[in-house]
């Protein structure tokens, strides 16, 4: 009978809370099939675990807190991935005196740059530019920045040193911000 009923609440969950979990996993992934396969995993993971739930929080609560840790394995696992450099070297961007190489040197945002989340057409061009960064860097500028992760936990969950991590940020930063000032600014 309490199989019955754990079952029937399962399903119920995937009825009611499908939608709001891929949302929120398409939100923090950026990829719809993978969204929808971290939703799955969070279903499969909750049937798994179905007895354990004792009703100290609710359903959706619990069904959020296995979401996140599905997305968080999703980018440790990214960033376990043999890294590629191609063009990606801070070299491109110094001089060997550590000035900065003329042609990509930051340009002056416009003033009214302030609002440019709200903007969808620059949210596409700024999905396009953290894409095109190597996985290692995406992970960690999406755990710090979409997550709200501390660089501590980031180093912890994805298994690098701070210096690593420090240097990844600053490195993803310098190309996020060549990527939309070419793809956005001078459009």
């Amino acid at each position: 009978m309490a199989r019955d009923s754990a079952h029937n609440n399962l399903s119920d969950w995937v009825e009611n809370y499908t939608d709001p979990l891929f949302q929120w996993a398409h939100h923090k992934v950026s990829d719809n099939e993978m969204a929808k396969d971290l939703v799955q995993d969070t279903f499969l993971a909750a049937a798994e675990k179905l007895s354990s739930f004792k009703g100290d929080s609710k359903p959706k609560t619990w069904l959020f807190s296995i979401l996140n840790h599905k997305i968080i394995d999703h980018y440790r696992k990214k960033v376990k991935q043999p890294l590629r450099f191609e063009n990606n070297s801070i070299d491109s961007f110094f001089t060997s005196d550590g000035d900065w190489k003329k042609e990509k040197q930051p340009n002056d945002w416009p003033e009214d740059s302030e609002n440019l989340l709200d903007n969808e057409t620059f949210q596409a061009v700024l999905k396009e530019c953290l894409d095109a960064l190597p996985a290692h860097w995406s992970t960690c500028v999406k755990l710090k920045y979409l997550m709200n992760k501390k660089g501590d936990e980031i180093c912890q969950e994805v298994e690098i040193s701070p210096t690593n991590y420090w240097q990844i940020l600053h490195r993803a930063k310098l190309q996020l911000r060549e990527c939309v000032e070419k793809n956005w600014f001078k459009n």
